[in-house]
């Protein structure tokens, strides 16, 4: 499987933004955007004026490299919102949100979307009591996941209880931290969804 192996920091400097690759680190001060937020590459080169073609796809990076999701895949989760009734970019968001190592990362059991990833490609984790280790399985209202018990003594797990508590947990998700358990409760809305993405740019960009 291809994934991105480089420093993430260099991430968040390029695209100009804090996209918290890094778990508890990037909410420290040993953050590098925070030390650092010059893009990458030489510096001090006279900058060109951004144009709409360059917003569009620097929104579309953004949000591609937010949930580690490669260029094809992307692309594939674009026409399904394309095809599926309502706002495209908001049905773009929606399926993003529903990943399943997405709802892990958002449930507090991971620090950030790289270690969900992590956890549940290697099957800690069960949805409607059945093993699953697909990092892109799509979730839906009233799936439950939960860690799976013989593997809630782990480290991860014990440092995800504590996690959680000081995790704001979405609203169309509930959590139970005592037993490593949460559930869907509905597909999120718009405004339960990240405010800081601009989805309607990256319609932009594949309607070109």
């Amino acid at each position: 499987m291809a994934r991105y192996t480089d420093p993430v920091c260099r991430i968040c400097r390029r695209e100009g933004a804090k996209l918290f690759l890094k778990g508890t680190r990037c909410y420290s001060k040993k953050c590098s955007f925070e030390r650092r937020q010059a893009p990458p590459g030489q510096h001090g080169i006279r900058r060109r004026k951004v144009g709409d073609y360059g917003m569009q796809l620097r929104e579309k990076q953004k949000i591609r490299r937010i949930y580690s999701v490669l260029e094809r895949q992307f692309k594939g989760y674009f026409e399904a919102a394309s095809s599926t009734p309502g706002v495209t970019g908001e049905n773009l968001l929606r399926i993003l949100e529903l990943r399943m190592d997405n709802v892990v990362y958002r449930m507090g059991f991971a620090a950030s979307r790289a270690e969900a990833r992590q956890l549940v490609g290697h099957a800690h984790f069960t949805v409607n009591g059945r093993v699953s280790s697909i990092a892109s399985m799509q979730l839906r209202s009233g799936d439950k996941v939960e860690v799976r018990e013989t593997h809630r003594s782990r480290e991860p797990f014990k440092e995800a209880a504590e996690l959680i508590k000081s995790r704001q947990i979405p609203e169309w998700l509930s959590v139970d931290p005592a037993k490593l358990a949460g559930s869907v409760l509905s597909a999120p809305r718009r405004d339960q969804m990240p405010l800081d993405l601009n989805e309607q740019l990256v319609v932009e960009y594949y309607s070109r």
